[in-house]
């Protein structure tokens, strides 16, 4: 079938949409019509990256939309069912069976069909797809039965997109992950979408929230959230220090999203004895002094997609925007999906917090 998708031809290149053929689901496969796609700083980070090594080559993984066609043995969903597309696990392994399918053995996310055959051909020739079992950036894609999960009907499709990746990342890093007692500080480096998500799940559990960011949009964005301070980090020389000031203490729990050296060194000198620090920003390395994190007996850890279990918080990520909730269109910025390129540019400028694609009006 004929689609349209966003194609990285040339390692680090620009996204060009361009026709493509798709294959049709085979046995535990999902062909879903995509209405809308988030575009995340892993899909930038990897076309900079993993391109050198798969061209050409379709991203996108924060799809959404409406289920077309099934393959063999396909129960969980069914044509013409709303679906949110999120990252894929293998259910079957230690990792899964424990709860904890955002660390899934099998290593599903980077690889297509297990004997290699394409999900997407240009001219014949394919084209590497299958990106966190799905290539969104496209107007079709072949998804699987484990990530494809049903959503409302009434769930806008720009709200369901990226609600599989940034929205369950912030959230869920806070519910699952760290989990802060009622008045327990908790600070936040970086208020992009997965932080400002992070700063309002530690509001909803009465936790004390301090934002860090230099935009001051964003820093707005975090009180209405509900941090009760924000610090713009250019303000000040010694970040730990200030805020250690707002807290009035130490900060029991903090999350980085920026993978920032800096802002790294800050979050350790500025974390209370026995903290912790919740790495969710994409980066190469950090470096931190031993006898301050030994001293302070402090947890670092890292964490993918919030660690979630995506069937089960999906929905209730859904049932909080229908509630009112989860006030998710104060991150978003739609955008024609012709406009990708402009889109990303205005994402790694921080022009926009959340984009969103709209593939279907």
């Amino acid at each position: 079938m004929r689609i349209d998708a966003a194609v990285v031809s040339v390692p680090g290149g620009p996204f060009e949409v361009t026709p493509l053929e798709i294959d049709s689901p085979r046995v535990g496969e999902v062909l879903v019509r995509i209405r809308a796609v988030g575009i995340c700083h892993t899909d930038l980070g990897m076309r900079a990256t993993w391109s050198t090594r798969r061209c050409p080559q379709v991203f996108g993984h924060e799809g959404a939309g409406v289920v077309e066609a099934v393959g063999p043995g396909v129960t969980r969903v069914r044509p013409g069912q709303a679906v949110s597309l999120t990252y894929r696990s293998c259910r079957t392994c230690s990792q899964c069976r424990a709860g904890h399918p955002a660390y899934c053995t099998a290593g599903l996310n980077t690889a297509g069909r297990p004997d290699g055959t394409p999900t997407l051909t240009r001219d014949d020739a394919p084209v590497f797809g299958g990106f966190f079992g799905q290539s969104s950036f496209a107007t079709y894609a072949i998804t699987h039965e484990d990530n494809t999960i049903p959503v409302p009907d009434t769930l806008p499709p720009v709200i369901a997109a990226p609600l599989g990746c940034g929205v369950q990342t912030g959230y869920g890093t806070v519910t699952r992950v760290l989990r802060p007692a009622p008045g327990a500080t908790l600070t936040v480096y970086g208020a992009g979408s997965v932080g400002l998500c992070s700063v309002l799940a530690a509001a909803r559990a009465g936790a004390r929230v301090v934002a860090v960011d230099p935009i001051a949009a964003r820093r707005a964005i975090a009180e209405r959230f509900g941090a009760f301070a924000t610090i713009d980090p250019a303000t000040t020389d010694d970040l730990a220090a200030e805020v250690v000031a707002r807290h009035g203490r130490g900060t029991d729990h903090a999350i980085d999203t920026t993978a920032r050296q800096d802002v790294f060194a800050a979050a350790v000198a500025a974390a209370e004895p026995r903290g912790d620090i919740a790495l969710v920003g994409i980066g190469r390395s950090l470096e931190f002094d031993v006898m301050s994190v030994l001293y302070k007996g402090l947890a670092i850890r890292g964490v993918i997609e919030g660690d979630v279990v995506p069937d089960e918080i999906i929905p209730e990520l859904a049932d909080l925007y229908a509630a009112g909730q989860l006030p998710l269109d104060d991150l978003i910025t739609v955008y024609p999906f012709a406009e990708i390129e402009r889109a990303a540019t205005d994402s790694l400028t921080g022009a926009t917090i959340k984009p969103v694609l709209l593939l279907d009006s």
